[in-house]
């Protein structure tokens, strides 16, 4: 299988986001190591801090694997282009998400949306869950939020 241009230089650049992604591992264990106050005594922070990082590995190489499944398909060009930039993106926003939803070291919860998800997640029998139609009251939560 040939790789187009447009695949070639979309995979450098994620490519490129890899020692980032390591280094944000580096930084994380550094943290955990010398103890620092901020991180090692907020488990709310460890446990967004992780999941960013994890999701910022993943989502960089679900990147790279749909660089070749849009070059198989026969796609318009819009489209094409959504479909090539749409996990590179929610590689980079959805890890920082995680990460400024606890920028103070001494955060007891999330901000914003992620204390809504988290709320629903943590107790689905609540009252104040989102009912069935949940993309209403998440966007209604985001807006009051």
């Amino acid at each position: 299988m040939e790789l187009s241009n447009t695949t070639r230089v979309i995979s450098g650049i994620i490519l490129i986001t890899v020692p980032t992604i390591e280094f944000g591992g580096t930084f994380l264990l550094s943290m955990l190591k010398s103890s620092r106050p901020g991180y090692v005594d907020s488990p709310l922070r460890q446990n967004l801090f992780r999941a960013g990082h994890a999701h910022a590995g993943v989502l960089s190489i679900l990147s790279l694997v749909m660089q070749l499944f849009v070059d198989s398909l026969n796609l318009p060009a819009a489209i094409d282009l959504i479909a090539r930039l749409g996990a590179p993106c929610a590689a980079i926003l959805m890890p920082l998400g995680f990460f400024l939803s606890v920028t103070a070291p001494r955060a007891l919860k999330p901000k914003g949306l992620i204390s809504a998800r988290i709320h629903w997640c943590a107790h689905p029998g609540d009252k104040h869950a989102p009912p069935r139609n949940l993309a209403r009251k998440i966007s209604l939560n985001i807006l009051s939020g």
